[in-house]
């Protein structure tokens, strides 16, 4: 696994409400559930970045309200109208 490092001033904990390892473990799965939702990274990817199951990340992707499908609305319509 390869580490990064990266400079945060201190006040970053204090208004989240974090200590160091909780703040990396949260940015860890913010940045996983952003690229999945700009569809960057597949599911189980993201779920890897975020160091978390699949299952986890899609409990994680209801948190953040974002969803777990990577197809819009009208997609799936247009799936269901070519089914016939």
């Amino acid at each position: 696994m390869t580490r990064l490092t990266l400079d945060m001033p201190e006040s970053a904990f204090a208004t989240l409400h974090k200590d160091p390892l909780e703040f990396t473990r949260e940015m860890r799965i913010a940045a996983a559930v952003k690229w999945y939702e700009l569809e960057i990274v597949s599911q189980g990817r993201a779920a890897e970045i975020a160091g978390m199951t699949r299952a986890e990340f899609i409990t994680a992707l209801g948190q953040y309200k974002v969803s777990p499908f990577q197809y819009s609305a009208e997609e799936v319509l247009e799936d269901l109208a070519n089914a016939d």
